[in-house]
């Protein structure tokens, strides 16, 4: 089973020397995979993942993501792999993050889904 859960975020960045000082809409996917709870049939329970998802929320939102530790360079690619690290430490079930900005239809972003070990 696969569970998902989506939040999104506005921040700025700049990645020289490609770009100057700008911001965007984020939008992040967070899937989780596991065996069906046999009651509530969920890959994880999406009440603990929330808040979670919170206290990254509020470290991202309405901020310059360069200035946030680890994120000195916030490509999609690096900011998607720093969300997931934050998530995986309480999160086993945790399979990827995707992270996305730009209007539907006109979206750019990546998927960072580590490899497991053999």
């Amino acid at each position: 089973m696969e569970t998902y859960k989506e939040f999104t975020f506005e921040a700025a960045h700049k990645l020289e020397p490609y770009s100057g000082l700008h911001g965007h809409s984020f939008k992040v996917s967070v899937h989780l995979v596991g065996e069906p709870d046999p009651v509530f049939g969920w890959a994880a329970n999406l009440y603990e993942v929330e808040k979670q998802i919170d206290e990254i929320h509020k470290i991202l939102d309405h901020t310059y993501l360069n200035d946030i530790e680890g994120l000195s360079v916030p490509s999609l690619e690096n900011l998607a792999k720093w969300i997931y690290d934050r998530l995986a430490e309480k999160s086993p079930a945790l399979q990827r993050v995707e992270l996305k900005r730009g209007a539907e239809g006109q979206a750019e972003g990546c998927v960072y889904q580590p490899a497991k070990a053999a």
